[in-house]
């Protein structure tokens, strides 16, 4: 299979959804009825740029628990 371009000239004459990039007026995988669009399509030019800065930095950090006795008005 070969790799889908990272910055195609014309993204939107594609479907993106699947490995057969089918014309976008004539879908043949039965992937809805609309077209998957190219990332470059959502996110803009630079955005490889961005998916490889949010891969090397990880998920997000979640804030821990709150702590149950800061609500206990009688804990000390």
């Amino acid at each position: 299979m070969a790799q889908p371009p990272l910055q195609p000239a014309h993204p939107e004459r594609i479907c993106w959804g699947c490995d057969r990039y089918c014309p976008a007026t004539d879908l043949a995988c039965g992937n809805g009825s609309v077209r998957t669009q190219h990332p470059k399509e959502l996110f803009g030019d630079d955005w490889l740029t961005w998916a490889e800065r949010e891969a090397s930095t990880g998920p997000d950090t979640v804030d821990a628990p709150p702590d149950p006795s800061r609500d206990d008005p009688d804990a000390a």
